[in-house]
């Protein structure tokens, strides 16, 4: 039996397995997941000054998905073609994944984003969670323990704070709208993913997804009707002011490329449970860049809203039946 060492691991008959000391996988899983989460971040940041500039939503979200497919397909075709393969039932979950949980959630994020706050739509977006919960109760008659439930009324208290209902509809109605299409996305997103991922690789998913998720959009907004003049006009992002294009190419590169592999590279060191709870500091971080970079802040009731529904968001990740990897732009768990 043929056994090889390495520095991260042993390759025993063929199947490598991880032997580095539990510490050393949490702390490089927490340094991964944690990058991954401020890479995403970045997203609404990025994106937010370039619709300002003239590019629409849709256009937006062509370019990012457009790019980064290609980037995706070159890097796995040349380190590990074997995982882009399909077989020829895989096809209609792929499309789907594609279609929903790709395409459907750019979309309708960078909606959100040009018509209410960056922090807000994104905190939209973690009632996904609470989505998949109910979808497991009643579509699939999985019990739910009451701690679920608990986690539940909290999220749904913190919306309304958030949301600040009481006041009336002070936010632009299509903008809720399109945050709580992007939760809708994201559930789905999971639950096409988690049945995708029995016989397929993660970084296989996403590229497919974001290949499909691509053409999608680009369908919707075709890259040619992009007015090339917007390209060269300043993207206002803080004290900096680059063109659009650089801001587009950043959000293609750190927003998406790169914070999905640091993703689905922390998900080999962590459980999923952890690994829901560190997403979470995503949140934190593109309210706290929003602030800074576009003056976009939530006020104090927002601010106790945001805590409440991240902590229910939490409650119903860490106590439902089948724990999610729920990231505001979602990774395959």
């Amino acid at each position: 039996m043929g056994r090889r060492v390495s520095g991260a691991g042993v390759t025993l008959a063929g199947v490598a397995i991880d032997v580095l000391p539990a510490k050393t996988r949490q702390g490089r899983g927490t340094a991964l997941i944690v990058l991954s989460a401020l890479f995403f971040s970045t997203s609404g940041t990025l994106g937010k000054p370039t619709m300002v500039a003239g590019l629409t939503p849709q256009q937006v979200a062509a370019v990012r998905l457009g790019l980064s497919a290609l980037v995706l397909f070159a890097a796995v075709g040349i380190v590990k073609p074997s995982i882009l393969k399909v077989g020829k039932g895989e096809w209609r979950l792929l499309i789907a994944y594609g279609l929903i949980g790709v395409g459907g959630i750019q979309l309708v994020y960078f909606i959100a984003t040009s018509r209410i706050p960056v922090g807000i739509a994104i905190l939209l977006e973690f009632v996904s969670p609470v989505l998949i919960a109910l979808w497991t109760r009643f579509v699939r008659k999985v019990h739910l323990a009451k701690a679920v439930w608990g986690g539940i009324a909290l999220a749904m208290i913190g919306l309304i704070l958030v949301a600040q209902v009481w006041q009336g509809l002070r936010l632009d109605a299509l903008g809720l709208l399109a945050g709580f299409g992007a939760a809708l996305c994201s559930a789905g997103y999971f639950l096409i993913g988690e049945r995708g991922l029995a016989s397929r690789h993660p970084l296989g998913m996403v590229t497919w997804g974001m290949g499909i998720g691509a053409l999608a959009v680009c369908v919707v907004a075709p890259p040619w009707t992009i007015p090339v003049r917007v390209l060269t006009e300043p993207a206002v992002i803080g004290p900096w002011h680059p063109p659009v294009w650089v801001a587009l190419v950043a959000l293609m590169l750190v927003g998406t490329v790169l914070a999905y592999l640091a993703g689905i590279s922390a998900l080999q060191y962590l459980p999923a449970a952890i690994a829901s709870v560190l997403g979470l500091v995503e949140v934190i971080l593109a309210n706290i860049l929003a602030w800074i970079l576009l003056g976009e802040a939530l006020t104090v009731v927002q601010a106790v809203g945001a805590v409440v529904l991240l902590a229910g968001a939490t409650l119903v990740q860490l106590k439902s039946p089948d724990h999610q990897v729920a990231i505001g732009e979602p990774l395959p768990g």
